[in-house]
This record gives structure tokens, C-alpha cells and sequence, in this order.
């Protein structure tokens, strides 16, 4: 009886170390990982098509079935949301210990963008032209909106976050990151209509990646830190 009580005890601590394990040890400090391969993965594929721009074209469009690794792009889309539904199980509730209201507000933000932005977007490509023609495209097309739109504010939430820590420079760089996510989104969305076509503003490759890089920075930035 004895020797199984010291066992149970020493299960026990060990137990309580691994809940108190460096972040590194965690899941969640991978995705900063994952979100710069998110940028830095178009680029690679993109020398594969004649003829692509960066600032002009969308990273959708190498998911298309006449792009060259198409399928390379669509398992990572998939490989991407996998990665954040999993952080976010890790992530969400470090803030909860600040806050609930924030730490329900990044999961579903995250959840949405995972489910549309990467899986759906993954599952259903769209055309060359990125036209809305097909089920596929449109079903495309709702689910990145949607993604999107949700991750915008994820910043925001970070931002709101480290002021209720009282660690007002972290709060004001994620304030940041949303505002200027928030006006490259907004160029995003003006940058396919027809007034624009001869204009910087129909960049919508150049305003996607930098909505992207502002909408990740202070994600990546949470991660990092963690609860801290």
C-alpha cells in the first residue's frame, strides 16, 4: 500500500510539472511557425507559374487546377487550418485567466478563419480568373470573405488583451497591426472593381499579403509570450 501511495504521488508531481512546462513545450508556439509559411509558401510555388505576380494576383489562384502544385497549396491550406483549430484548443484559454468575453471572442475568430479561410478555401478552388462561376469559387469566395473578415479583428483582440494587463507598448503595436490590417483589408476588397483596374489600389496581391502579415504579427506575438 505504501509503495502504490508513493507511486500515485510521484504521478502526481509529475503530473502537475507537465502542466507547468515552458511554452515551447506546447502546440500553440508552432504557429508562428505555420503563419510565416503562409507567406513565404506563395513565393516558392508561384516560380512554378509563368507569368504570376505577387502584387497583382491573389495566393488563391496557385490552388487553381491548372497551376503546376496545386495540390501542393491545397494540402497546405488544409495542413494550415488544422494547425490553428489545434492552437487555438491551447491558446484561447491562456487569455481566460484575463478574460472570458476575449478568450470565446480569438477561438471563434480563429475557428472562422481555420474552417473558411484555410479548409473550405482549400477544399474548393478557385478558377484562373478568379471568376465566381462555378459552386467551387463561390463556395471559395464566402468561405476566405468570412475568414477574413474575422481574422481582422484578431489583432484587435490581442490589443485589448495586453491592455487589460496593464502592458500598454505590447497593446499599442497589436492596435497597430489592426488598424493597418484593417485599411490593407479594405484596399483588398476596393482592389477588383473595374474604377481601380488602372490604379495601385488594383494591387489585391500585395494588399492580401500585407492584411495577412499584420492580421499574424500579433498572433505570432501571442504565441511567443503567451499568458506573460
Amino acid at each position: 500500500a505504501a509503495e502504490r501511495t508513493a507511486v500515485t504521488s510521484i504521478s502526481s508531481r509529475r503530473n502537475e510539472e507537465l502542466g507547468k512546462l515552458p511554452m515551447k513545450h506546447t502546440f500553440y508556439s508552432l504557429l508562428p511557425l505555420f503563419l510565416l509559411l503562409d507567406l513565404v509558401i506563395p513565393f516558392l510555388l508561384a516560380t512554378t507559374c509563368p507569368g504570376y505576380r505577387h502584387t497583382r494576383q491573389v495566393m488563391s489562384v496557385l490552388g487553381n487546377r491548372s497551376a503546376p502544385f496545386h495540390t501542393v497549396y491545397t494540402l497546405w491550406l488544409l495542413l494550415l487550418g488544422t494547425a490553428i483549430l489545434l492552437a487555438s484548443t491551447q491558446l484561447c484559454p491562456l487569455l481566460r485567466s484575463r478574460s472570458g468575453g476575449l478568450s470565446l471572442a480569438l477561438a471563434v475568430i480563429l475557428i472562422i478563419y481555420a474552417l473558411g479561410g484555410c479548409i473550405l478555401s482549400g477544399l474548393f478552388p478557385v478558377s484562373e480568373t478568379k471568376a465566381m462561376e462555378t459552386l467551387s469559387a463561390k463556395i471559395h469566395g464566402f468561405g476566405s470573405v468570412l475568414g477574413f473578415l474575422a481574422l481582422t479583428f484578431a489583432p484587435l483582440v490581442v490589443a485589448l488583451f495586453y491592455f487589460k494587463g496593464r502592458q500598454t507598448g505590447l497593446a499599442l503595436c497589436a492596435l497597430a497591426c489592426f488598424l493597418l490590417a484593417l485599411v490593407f483589408f479594405v484596399l483588398f476588397v476596393m482592389a477588383d472593381k473595374p474604377r481601380f483596374a488602372h490604379t495601385v489600389i488594383a494591387w489585391e496581391g500585395l494588399w492580401q499579403r500585407l492584411t495577412l502579415l499584420f492580421m499574424y504579427l500579433p498572433l505570432a506575438l501571442l504565441c511567443v509570450r503567451g499568458a506573460q
